[in-house]
Protein backbone atom coordinates (compact mmCIF):
# COMPACT_ATOMS: atom_id res chain seq x y z
CA UNK A 1 0.00 0.00 0.00
CA UNK A 2 1.30 3.55 -0.95
CA UNK A 3 1.62 6.10 1.61
CA UNK A 4 -0.93 8.91 1.86
CA UNK A 5 0.88 11.37 0.58
CA UNK A 6 -1.68 14.63 -1.15
CA UNK A 7 -4.44 16.59 -0.08
CA UNK A 8 -6.77 17.50 -2.49
CA UNK A 9 -8.61 20.67 -2.03
CA UNK A 10 -11.84 20.97 -3.76
CA UNK A 11 -13.80 24.20 -3.78
CA UNK A 12 -17.62 24.17 -4.18
CA UNK A 13 -20.33 26.60 -4.19
CA UNK A 14 -24.05 25.84 -5.07
CA UNK A 15 -23.23 22.88 -6.74
CA UNK A 16 -24.74 20.26 -5.32
CA UNK A 17 -25.28 18.03 -8.34
CA UNK A 18 -21.89 18.16 -9.68
CA UNK A 19 -19.59 18.00 -6.02
CA UNK A 20 -20.12 14.05 -5.89
CA UNK A 21 -18.76 13.28 -9.38
CA UNK A 22 -15.27 15.85 -8.64
CA UNK A 23 -14.95 14.38 -5.25
CA UNK A 24 -14.93 10.91 -6.20
CA UNK A 25 -12.36 11.42 -8.81
CA UNK A 26 -10.18 12.80 -6.18
CA UNK A 27 -11.12 9.75 -3.53
CA UNK A 28 -10.54 7.45 -6.79
CA UNK A 29 -7.19 8.31 -7.67
CA UNK A 30 -6.52 5.91 -4.62
CA UNK A 31 -4.03 5.27 -1.71
CA UNK A 32 -1.83 8.69 -2.49
CA UNK A 33 -4.59 10.80 -1.92
CA UNK A 34 -4.81 11.07 2.51
CA UNK A 35 -7.25 13.84 2.20
CA UNK A 36 -10.10 15.39 0.29
CA UNK A 37 -10.72 18.74 1.83
CA UNK A 38 -14.47 19.98 0.61
CA UNK A 39 -14.84 23.55 1.10
CA UNK A 40 -18.28 24.56 1.01
CA UNK A 41 -18.05 28.55 0.35
CA UNK A 42 -21.43 29.01 2.07
CA UNK A 43 -23.91 27.67 -0.53
CA UNK A 44 -27.44 27.83 -0.18
CA UNK A 45 -28.70 25.39 -2.51
CA UNK A 46 -28.22 22.08 -0.44
CA UNK A 47 -24.44 21.27 -1.52
CA UNK A 48 -23.96 21.71 2.41
CA UNK A 49 -26.11 18.59 3.03
CA UNK A 50 -23.99 16.93 -0.30
CA UNK A 51 -20.89 17.66 1.33
CA UNK A 52 -21.97 16.32 4.93
CA UNK A 53 -23.26 13.45 2.72
CA UNK A 54 -20.18 12.47 1.61
CA UNK A 55 -18.24 12.50 4.28
CA UNK A 56 -20.25 9.73 6.42
CA UNK A 57 -19.57 7.62 3.54
CA UNK A 58 -15.64 8.39 2.84
CA UNK A 59 -13.25 8.86 5.93
CA UNK A 60 -11.22 10.40 4.13
CA UNK A 61 -13.51 13.54 2.60
CA UNK A 62 -13.15 16.43 5.31
CA UNK A 63 -15.61 19.17 5.48
CA UNK A 64 -15.14 22.69 5.43
CA UNK A 65 -18.12 24.73 5.86
CA UNK A 66 -17.68 28.89 5.33
CA UNK A 67 -20.18 30.85 7.25
CA UNK A 68 -19.95 33.47 4.74
CA UNK A 69 -19.54 33.50 0.74
CA UNK A 70 -16.49 34.51 -0.10
CA UNK A 71 -17.76 36.15 -3.40
CA UNK A 72 -14.42 34.24 -4.92
CA UNK A 73 -12.50 30.98 -5.52
CA UNK A 74 -9.31 32.54 -3.49
CA UNK A 75 -10.34 32.31 0.28
CA UNK A 76 -11.81 28.88 0.30
CA UNK A 77 -8.72 27.51 -1.37
CA UNK A 78 -6.98 29.08 0.88
CA UNK A 79 -8.36 27.87 3.17
CA UNK A 80 -8.12 24.30 2.47
CA UNK A 81 -3.90 25.42 2.30
CA UNK A 82 -4.22 26.27 5.72
CA UNK A 83 -5.83 22.74 7.04
CA UNK A 84 -4.15 20.36 4.60
CA UNK A 85 -2.22 17.74 6.55
CA UNK A 86 -0.19 15.82 4.10
CA UNK A 87 3.29 17.36 2.20
CA UNK A 88 0.98 18.15 -1.23
CA UNK A 89 -1.17 19.64 -2.23
CA UNK A 90 -3.82 19.30 -5.34
CA UNK A 91 -6.65 21.42 -6.42
CA UNK A 92 -10.02 20.61 -7.81
CA UNK A 93 -13.07 22.86 -8.52
CA UNK A 94 -16.39 21.19 -8.06
CA UNK A 95 -17.39 20.96 -11.65
CA UNK A 96 -13.97 19.32 -12.94
CA UNK A 97 -12.42 15.82 -12.26
CA UNK A 98 -8.99 14.55 -12.56
CA UNK A 99 -8.33 11.57 -14.61
CA UNK A 100 -7.59 8.02 -13.88
CA UNK A 101 -3.82 8.00 -12.71
CA UNK A 102 -3.14 12.03 -12.19
CA UNK A 103 -2.14 11.65 -8.29
CA UNK A 104 0.09 8.71 -9.22
CA UNK A 105 1.55 10.22 -12.54
CA UNK A 106 2.44 13.82 -10.55
CA UNK A 107 3.84 12.19 -7.62
CA UNK A 108 5.80 9.98 -9.34
CA UNK A 109 8.23 12.79 -10.36
CA UNK A 110 7.92 14.31 -6.96
CA UNK A 111 11.46 13.66 -5.89
CA UNK A 112 13.10 15.07 -3.33
CA UNK A 113 14.13 18.37 -4.14
CA UNK A 114 11.07 19.34 -6.11
CA UNK A 115 8.77 22.04 -5.28
CA UNK A 116 5.89 21.92 -8.28
CA UNK A 117 5.14 19.16 -10.53
CA UNK A 118 3.01 20.30 -13.99
CA UNK A 119 0.86 18.17 -15.79
CA UNK A 120 -1.43 18.30 -18.97
CA UNK A 121 -4.80 19.73 -18.63
CA UNK A 122 -7.61 18.50 -21.40
CA UNK A 123 -10.37 21.17 -21.97
CA UNK A 124 -13.44 18.45 -22.44
CA UNK A 125 -16.33 20.88 -23.88
CA UNK A 126 -19.66 19.41 -22.97
CA UNK A 127 -21.72 17.93 -23.80
CA UNK A 128 -20.14 17.13 -26.75
CA UNK A 129 -17.23 15.68 -25.19
CA UNK A 130 -14.29 17.22 -27.54
CA UNK A 131 -11.33 17.33 -26.21
CA UNK A 132 -8.24 19.88 -26.60
CA UNK A 133 -4.70 20.15 -24.97
CA UNK A 134 -4.63 22.88 -22.61
CA UNK A 135 -1.15 24.87 -23.74
CA UNK A 136 -0.54 22.37 -26.15
CA UNK A 137 2.87 24.05 -26.93
CA UNK A 138 3.71 23.15 -23.43
CA UNK A 139 2.26 19.82 -22.39
CA UNK A 140 1.27 17.91 -25.70
CA UNK A 141 4.42 15.94 -27.12
CA UNK A 142 2.55 15.48 -30.52
CA UNK A 143 2.20 19.30 -30.90
CA UNK A 144 5.96 19.99 -30.67
CA UNK A 145 6.26 20.46 -26.83
CA UNK A 146 9.90 19.95 -25.57
CA UNK A 147 9.75 20.51 -21.81
CA UNK A 148 7.79 17.34 -20.63
CA UNK A 149 10.55 15.06 -19.00
CA UNK A 150 12.61 18.11 -18.09
CA UNK A 151 12.86 19.78 -14.20
CA UNK A 152 13.20 23.53 -14.52
CA UNK A 153 14.66 25.99 -12.02
CA UNK A 154 12.07 28.54 -12.26
CA UNK A 155 11.05 29.54 -15.06
CA UNK A 156 13.69 32.42 -16.28
CA UNK A 157 14.54 30.26 -18.94
CA UNK A 158 11.23 29.56 -20.54
CA UNK A 159 9.10 32.64 -19.79
CA UNK A 160 6.54 30.94 -22.44
CA UNK A 161 5.39 28.77 -19.47
CA UNK A 162 3.71 32.19 -18.40
CA UNK A 163 0.79 31.18 -20.68
CA UNK A 164 -0.02 28.31 -18.03
CA UNK A 165 -1.83 30.41 -15.40
CA UNK A 166 -3.80 27.30 -13.71
CA UNK A 167 -3.61 26.32 -10.31
CA UNK A 168 -5.14 22.97 -10.71
CA UNK A 169 -3.26 20.77 -13.12
CA UNK A 170 -0.28 20.80 -10.55
CA UNK A 171 1.11 19.35 -7.64
CA UNK A 172 2.38 21.45 -5.08
CA UNK A 173 4.84 20.80 -1.76
CA UNK A 174 3.12 22.28 0.97
CA UNK A 175 5.90 23.24 2.42
CA UNK A 176 6.94 25.16 -0.12
CA UNK A 177 3.76 27.21 -0.38
CA UNK A 178 4.31 28.21 3.32
CA UNK A 179 7.87 29.55 2.95
CA UNK A 180 7.08 31.46 -0.03
CA UNK A 181 3.53 32.97 0.99
CA UNK A 182 2.15 31.45 -2.09
CA UNK A 183 -1.56 32.08 -1.53
CA UNK A 184 -4.86 33.04 -3.52
CA UNK A 185 -6.06 37.06 -3.36
CA UNK A 186 -8.74 36.77 -1.05
CA UNK A 187 -12.43 37.49 -1.52
CA UNK A 188 -14.04 38.66 -4.53
CA UNK A 189 -11.33 38.35 -6.87
CA UNK A 190 -11.43 36.85 -9.95
CA UNK A 191 -8.00 35.03 -12.13
CA UNK A 192 -6.73 34.45 -8.61
CA UNK A 193 -5.07 31.77 -10.43
CA UNK A 194 -3.01 34.73 -11.91
CA UNK A 195 -1.82 35.79 -9.01
CA UNK A 196 -0.94 32.31 -7.65
CA UNK A 197 0.86 31.11 -10.03
CA UNK A 198 2.98 34.21 -10.65
CA UNK A 199 3.58 33.88 -6.46
CA UNK A 200 4.95 30.54 -7.37
CA UNK A 201 6.63 30.81 -10.50
CA UNK A 202 8.64 33.95 -8.52
CA UNK A 203 9.42 31.93 -6.51
CA UNK A 204 11.95 29.92 -8.79
CA UNK A 205 10.19 26.54 -7.40
CA UNK A 206 12.16 23.71 -8.75
CA UNK A 207 9.22 21.97 -11.31
CA UNK A 208 9.01 18.57 -12.95
CA UNK A 209 7.11 18.83 -16.48
CA UNK A 210 5.05 15.86 -17.78
CA UNK A 211 2.69 15.12 -20.12
CA UNK A 212 0.12 12.77 -18.68
CA UNK A 213 -3.23 14.05 -18.54
CA UNK A 214 -3.58 15.41 -14.69
CA UNK A 215 -6.94 17.39 -14.94
CA UNK A 216 -9.86 17.48 -17.05
CA UNK A 217 -11.83 21.00 -16.93
CA UNK A 218 -15.00 20.91 -18.04
CA UNK A 219 -16.71 23.51 -20.02
CA UNK A 220 -20.09 23.97 -20.49
CA UNK A 221 -20.98 27.09 -22.49
CA UNK A 222 -24.75 26.28 -22.03
CA UNK A 223 -25.06 26.67 -18.39
CA UNK A 224 -26.98 29.72 -17.00
CA UNK A 225 -24.78 30.64 -14.78
CA UNK A 226 -20.74 30.36 -17.17
CA UNK A 227 -17.52 30.28 -15.77
CA UNK A 228 -15.09 33.23 -15.42
CA UNK A 229 -13.44 32.66 -18.19
CA UNK A 230 -16.52 32.61 -20.46
CA UNK A 231 -17.72 35.26 -19.15
CA UNK A 232 -15.92 37.97 -21.55
CA UNK A 233 -19.23 39.69 -23.01
CA UNK A 234 -18.93 42.08 -19.71
CA UNK A 235 -16.64 44.91 -19.20
CA UNK A 236 -16.28 43.69 -16.03
CA UNK A 237 -14.55 40.82 -16.90
CA UNK A 238 -12.20 42.57 -19.21
CA UNK A 239 -11.51 44.69 -15.95
CA UNK A 240 -10.66 41.48 -13.78
CA UNK A 241 -8.25 40.26 -16.19
CA UNK A 242 -6.68 43.38 -16.35
CA UNK A 243 -6.01 44.17 -12.94
CA UNK A 244 -5.40 40.47 -12.09
CA UNK A 245 -2.74 41.05 -15.12
CA UNK A 246 -1.19 44.19 -13.18
CA UNK A 247 -1.34 42.06 -9.69
CA UNK A 248 0.78 39.73 -11.41
CA UNK A 249 3.43 41.95 -13.19
CA UNK A 250 3.78 43.25 -9.46
CA UNK A 251 4.63 40.13 -8.05
CA UNK A 252 7.26 39.52 -10.03
CA UNK A 253 8.91 43.13 -9.71
CA UNK A 254 8.24 42.66 -5.91
CA UNK A 255 10.28 39.18 -6.00
CA UNK A 256 13.23 40.85 -8.56
CA UNK A 257 12.23 39.03 -11.52
CA UNK A 258 12.13 42.18 -14.24
CA UNK A 259 12.73 39.81 -16.80
CA UNK A 260 9.75 37.89 -15.98
CA UNK A 261 7.90 41.15 -15.27
CA UNK A 262 8.33 42.36 -18.60
CA UNK A 263 8.04 38.79 -19.87
CA UNK A 264 3.95 38.93 -18.52
CA UNK A 265 3.40 42.24 -20.24
CA UNK A 266 4.53 40.56 -23.58
CA UNK A 267 2.25 37.67 -22.91
CA UNK A 268 -0.31 39.75 -22.44
CA UNK A 269 0.01 41.26 -25.58
CA UNK A 270 0.54 38.24 -27.46
CA UNK A 271 -2.47 36.16 -25.86
CA UNK A 272 -4.82 38.30 -23.50
CA UNK A 273 -5.54 41.25 -25.46
CA UNK A 274 -6.03 39.32 -28.91
CA UNK A 275 -8.38 37.22 -26.77
CA UNK A 276 -10.78 40.30 -26.62
CA UNK A 277 -10.09 42.01 -29.68
CA UNK A 278 -11.16 39.00 -31.95
CA UNK A 279 -14.85 39.57 -30.22
CA UNK A 280 -14.98 43.21 -30.58
CA UNK A 281 -17.60 42.88 -33.45
CA UNK A 282 -19.86 40.90 -31.29
CA UNK A 283 -20.24 43.59 -29.05
CA UNK A 284 -22.19 46.68 -28.63
CA UNK A 285 -21.09 50.18 -29.05
CA UNK A 286 -20.44 51.14 -25.05
CA UNK A 287 -18.67 48.03 -24.53
CA UNK A 288 -16.54 48.82 -27.25
CA UNK A 289 -15.61 52.09 -26.43
CA UNK A 290 -15.33 51.41 -22.33
CA UNK A 291 -13.29 48.30 -23.37
CA UNK A 292 -10.89 50.56 -25.58
CA UNK A 293 -10.48 53.07 -22.94
CA UNK A 294 -9.50 51.04 -20.40
CA UNK A 295 -7.25 49.07 -22.38
CA UNK A 296 -5.34 52.51 -24.17
CA UNK A 297 -4.86 53.09 -20.13
CA UNK A 298 -3.22 49.75 -19.42
CA UNK A 299 -1.44 49.42 -22.37
CA UNK A 300 0.34 52.89 -21.85
CA UNK A 301 1.95 51.58 -18.92
CA UNK A 302 3.54 48.78 -20.63
CA UNK A 303 7.63 48.88 -20.28
CA UNK A 304 8.71 48.99 -24.26
CA UNK A 305 10.90 46.17 -24.06
CA UNK A 306 7.23 43.81 -23.62
CA UNK A 307 6.58 45.77 -27.20
CA UNK A 308 9.15 44.73 -28.66
CA UNK A 309 9.39 41.02 -27.66
CA UNK A 310 6.01 40.68 -28.61
CA UNK A 311 5.10 39.23 -32.03
CA UNK A 312 4.69 41.95 -34.98
CA UNK A 313 0.71 41.66 -34.97
CA UNK A 314 0.28 41.83 -31.45
CA UNK A 315 2.74 44.83 -31.06
CA UNK A 316 0.64 46.76 -33.69
CA UNK A 317 -2.21 45.67 -32.58
CA UNK A 318 -1.58 47.50 -29.01
CA UNK A 319 0.15 50.71 -30.93
CA UNK A 320 -3.49 51.12 -32.60
CA UNK A 321 -4.96 51.47 -29.00
CA UNK A 322 -2.44 53.53 -27.67
CA UNK A 323 -2.49 56.04 -30.51
CA UNK A 324 -6.26 55.74 -31.32
CA UNK A 325 -8.77 57.35 -29.15
CA UNK A 326 -11.67 55.28 -30.24
CA UNK A 327 -12.26 51.57 -31.64
CA UNK A 328 -12.27 52.77 -35.18
CA UNK A 329 -11.37 50.59 -38.26
CA UNK A 330 -12.36 47.33 -36.15
CA UNK A 331 -11.79 45.15 -39.06
CA UNK A 332 -8.41 46.16 -39.31
CA UNK A 333 -7.47 45.76 -36.04
CA UNK A 334 -9.47 42.19 -35.68
CA UNK A 335 -7.54 41.28 -38.81
CA UNK A 336 -4.12 41.65 -36.41
CA UNK A 337 -5.94 39.73 -33.68
CA UNK A 338 -7.17 36.62 -35.86
CA UNK A 339 -5.49 33.36 -36.25
CA UNK A 340 -3.27 33.99 -37.73
CA UNK A 341 -3.12 37.35 -38.35
CA UNK A 342 -4.06 39.17 -41.11
CA UNK A 343 -3.54 42.62 -42.51
CA UNK A 344 -6.57 44.00 -44.78
CA UNK A 345 -5.87 45.62 -48.08
CA UNK A 346 -5.41 48.14 -49.08
CA UNK A 347 -1.94 48.57 -48.38
CA UNK A 348 -1.14 51.95 -46.46
CA UNK A 349 2.48 54.23 -46.73
CA UNK A 350 3.18 56.90 -44.75
CA UNK A 351 5.55 60.14 -46.56
CA UNK A 352 8.52 57.72 -46.45
CA UNK A 353 7.19 55.03 -48.21
CA UNK A 354 6.90 52.95 -44.71
CA UNK A 355 4.23 50.49 -43.92
CA UNK A 356 1.41 51.74 -41.86
CA UNK A 357 -1.54 50.23 -40.32
CA UNK A 358 -4.02 53.00 -41.62
CA UNK A 359 -4.18 56.57 -44.40
CA UNK A 360 -6.84 58.00 -41.49
CA UNK A 361 -6.10 57.51 -38.28
CA UNK A 362 -2.56 58.37 -36.25
CA UNK A 363 0.20 56.65 -37.50
CA UNK A 364 1.20 53.19 -36.56
CA UNK A 365 4.02 51.79 -38.14
CA UNK A 366 3.94 48.13 -39.30
CA UNK A 367 8.19 48.21 -37.99
CA UNK A 368 9.44 44.29 -38.60
CA UNK A 369 6.81 43.61 -41.10
CA UNK A 370 9.72 43.15 -43.96
CA UNK A 371 11.84 40.93 -41.64
CA UNK A 372 8.84 38.85 -41.02
CA UNK A 373 9.55 34.70 -42.51
CA UNK A 374 7.06 33.90 -44.73
CA UNK A 375 5.24 31.73 -42.69
CA UNK A 376 4.54 34.94 -40.15
CA UNK A 377 3.55 36.96 -43.04
CA UNK A 378 -0.11 38.45 -42.36
CA UNK A 379 -1.44 37.39 -45.86
CA UNK A 380 -5.31 38.12 -46.06
CA UNK A 381 -6.98 35.45 -48.17
CA UNK A 382 -10.67 36.42 -49.69
CA UNK A 383 -13.49 34.01 -50.12
CA UNK A 384 -16.50 33.30 -52.36
CA UNK A 385 -18.74 30.59 -52.08
CA UNK A 386 -21.48 28.82 -54.26
CA UNK A 387 -23.97 26.70 -53.21
CA UNK A 388 -25.14 23.61 -55.21
CA UNK A 389 -24.73 20.22 -55.05
CA UNK A 390 -20.97 20.91 -54.93
CA UNK A 391 -19.75 23.86 -52.91
CA UNK A 392 -17.78 26.10 -55.04
CA UNK A 393 -15.06 28.38 -53.68
CA UNK A 394 -12.79 31.48 -55.17
CA UNK A 395 -9.83 32.39 -53.24
CA UNK A 396 -7.90 35.69 -53.99
CA UNK A 397 -5.12 36.24 -52.49
CA UNK A 398 -4.18 40.39 -52.61
CA UNK A 399 -0.70 41.77 -52.27
CA UNK A 400 1.19 42.46 -49.42
CA UNK A 401 3.49 45.34 -49.34
CA UNK A 402 5.01 43.69 -52.10
CA UNK A 403 6.37 40.99 -50.00
CA UNK A 404 4.59 38.26 -52.31
CA UNK A 405 5.58 38.77 -55.34
CA UNK A 406 9.13 37.76 -54.77
CA UNK A 407 8.11 34.73 -53.01
CA UNK A 408 6.13 33.77 -56.35
CA UNK A 409 3.33 31.88 -54.79
CA UNK A 410 2.53 29.44 -57.23
CA UNK A 411 -0.40 27.15 -55.00
CA UNK A 412 -3.27 27.20 -52.47
CA UNK A 413 -4.27 24.52 -50.39
CA UNK A 414 -7.83 24.70 -49.31
CA UNK A 415 -8.55 23.27 -45.82
CA UNK A 416 -11.75 22.86 -43.88
CA UNK A 417 -11.27 21.29 -40.73
CA UNK A 418 -14.15 19.94 -38.31
CA UNK A 419 -14.66 22.42 -35.47
CA UNK A 420 -14.90 19.92 -33.22
CA UNK A 421 -12.18 17.93 -34.45
CA UNK A 422 -14.25 14.64 -35.20
CA UNK A 423 -14.09 14.67 -38.93
CA UNK A 424 -11.14 14.43 -41.35
CA UNK A 425 -10.27 17.94 -42.48
CA UNK A 426 -10.93 17.85 -46.25
CA UNK A 427 -8.34 19.54 -48.58
CA UNK A 428 -8.00 20.72 -52.06
CA UNK A 429 -4.96 22.10 -53.97
CA UNK A 430 -4.92 24.14 -56.81
CA UNK A 431 -2.71 26.52 -59.16
CA UNK A 432 -2.43 30.03 -58.61
CA UNK A 433 -3.08 32.64 -61.38
CA UNK A 434 -1.60 35.85 -60.82
CA UNK A 435 -3.69 38.55 -61.55
CA UNK A 436 -2.57 42.98 -61.66
CA UNK A 437 -2.08 42.76 -57.55
CA UNK A 438 -3.40 39.03 -56.93
CA UNK A 439 -3.60 35.66 -57.49
CA UNK A 440 -6.57 33.57 -57.18
CA UNK A 441 -7.62 30.04 -57.47
CA UNK A 442 -11.20 28.03 -57.79
CA UNK A 443 -12.31 25.00 -55.61
CA UNK A 444 -15.17 22.13 -55.87
CA UNK A 445 -15.95 20.52 -52.96
CA UNK A 446 -19.01 17.82 -52.63
CA UNK A 447 -21.35 19.07 -50.02
CA UNK A 448 -22.31 14.95 -48.93
CA UNK A 449 -18.10 14.44 -48.07
CA UNK A 450 -19.21 17.64 -45.18
CA UNK A 451 -21.78 15.78 -43.46
CA UNK A 452 -22.36 13.84 -40.41
CA UNK A 453 -25.99 12.31 -40.04
CA UNK A 454 -26.04 12.35 -36.27
CA UNK A 455 -25.40 16.83 -36.23
CA UNK A 456 -24.42 19.90 -37.81
CA UNK A 457 -21.37 20.15 -38.85
CA UNK A 458 -19.55 23.70 -38.55
CA UNK A 459 -16.21 23.53 -40.86
CA UNK A 460 -13.54 26.33 -40.99
CA UNK A 461 -12.28 27.50 -44.06
CA UNK A 462 -8.15 28.02 -44.02
CA UNK A 463 -5.40 28.22 -46.51
CA UNK A 464 -1.75 27.67 -47.13
CA UNK A 465 -0.26 29.73 -49.66
CA UNK A 466 2.55 27.56 -51.35
CA UNK A 467 5.52 29.47 -53.01
CA UNK A 468 7.94 28.70 -55.48
CA UNK A 469 10.66 27.81 -52.84
CA UNK A 470 8.45 25.44 -50.95
CA UNK A 471 7.61 28.07 -48.36
CA UNK A 472 3.89 27.64 -46.71
CA UNK A 473 2.11 30.53 -45.58
CA UNK A 474 -1.16 29.89 -42.96
CA UNK A 475 -4.29 32.03 -43.43
CA UNK A 476 -7.69 31.98 -42.52
CA UNK A 477 -10.21 32.72 -45.52
CA UNK A 478 -12.25 35.73 -44.83
CA UNK A 479 -15.54 36.70 -46.87
CA UNK A 480 -15.04 38.62 -49.49
CA UNK A 481 -18.01 40.51 -48.40
CA UNK A 482 -21.19 40.31 -46.69
CA UNK A 483 -23.30 38.77 -49.35
CA UNK A 484 -21.18 36.01 -49.41
CA UNK A 485 -23.13 34.40 -46.49
CA UNK A 486 -26.24 32.19 -47.95
CA UNK A 487 -28.34 28.82 -47.16
CA UNK A 488 -30.01 26.79 -49.40
CA UNK A 489 -31.33 23.29 -48.93
CA UNK A 490 -30.25 20.56 -51.22
CA UNK A 491 -31.82 18.00 -53.00
CA UNK A 492 -30.47 14.30 -52.31
CA UNK A 493 -31.60 10.67 -52.83
CA UNK A 494 -32.86 9.73 -49.46
CA UNK A 495 -32.20 12.72 -47.32
CA UNK A 496 -31.79 16.60 -48.22
CA UNK A 497 -28.53 18.61 -46.99
CA UNK A 498 -28.90 22.13 -45.01
CA UNK A 499 -25.96 23.85 -46.15
CA UNK A 500 -25.03 27.03 -45.05
CA UNK A 501 -22.01 29.55 -45.71
CA UNK A 502 -21.75 31.41 -42.84
CA UNK A 503 -19.63 34.74 -42.21
CA UNK A 504 -18.09 35.08 -38.83
CA UNK A 505 -18.88 38.39 -36.49
CA UNK A 506 -14.34 39.28 -37.54
CA UNK A 507 -15.42 38.40 -41.04
CA UNK A 508 -14.10 34.42 -41.71
CA UNK A 509 -15.61 32.14 -43.30
CA UNK A 510 -17.03 29.21 -42.48
CA UNK A 511 -19.88 26.38 -43.69
CA UNK A 512 -22.37 24.87 -41.96
CA UNK A 513 -24.20 20.96 -42.92
CA UNK A 514 -27.14 19.32 -41.65
CA UNK A 515 -28.07 16.03 -42.88
CA UNK A 516 -30.60 13.70 -41.77
CA UNK A 517 -32.85 13.59 -39.40
CA UNK A 518 -30.25 14.39 -36.30
CA UNK A 519 -28.68 16.83 -38.21
CA UNK A 520 -31.52 19.11 -38.94
CA UNK A 521 -32.69 18.28 -35.56
CA UNK A 522 -29.35 20.45 -34.28
CA UNK A 523 -30.50 22.76 -36.22
CA UNK A 524 -33.49 23.28 -34.61
CA UNK A 525 -31.69 23.23 -31.02
CA UNK A 526 -29.24 25.80 -31.62
CA UNK A 527 -31.84 27.69 -32.81
CA UNK A 528 -34.13 27.45 -29.53
CA UNK A 529 -30.71 27.84 -27.71
CA UNK A 530 -30.19 31.35 -28.77
CA UNK A 531 -33.77 32.63 -28.80
CA UNK A 532 -33.82 31.78 -25.20
CA UNK A 533 -30.18 33.13 -24.56
CA UNK A 534 -31.99 36.78 -26.13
Amino acid sequence: MQPAQITVVVIVYNDADRIATAVESALAQGDAVGEVIVVDDASTDGTREAVDALATRHPRVRPLHRTENSGGCGSPRNDGISAAAFPYVMFLDSDDVYPEGAADALLAEAAPGIDVVAGQCVRRELPEEHDTVWAPALYDTTAGATLPGTVLKGITAHPEFLIDTLSVNKLYRRDFLAEHAAVFPDGAFHYEDFVFTAKVYAAAPRMAVIDTPVYVWHVRRADAALSISLRRATLANWEHRVEAHRRVVEVFRTAGQDALAVAAQTKFLDYDLPMYVRELAQRAPDYRAGWWAHARTYLAGFDDAAYEAAEAPSRWLARSLTAWEQPVELDRVMGLAAQPPCLLPPPYTNAAGEPVLSGRQPEVLLDGLTALPPHKLPVTVNGTAFVGRTLGFTLTIPELHGLLGPLDPKRVVLRLTDQREALPAKIREQPLRRTADSWQAAFEVTAKDLTDAARLVSWRVQADVVCAGGERIPAEVRAAHPGVARRRVVPRLGRPLLVQVHVTPRGALMVRIAGGVHGMLDVVRRRLQRLLAR
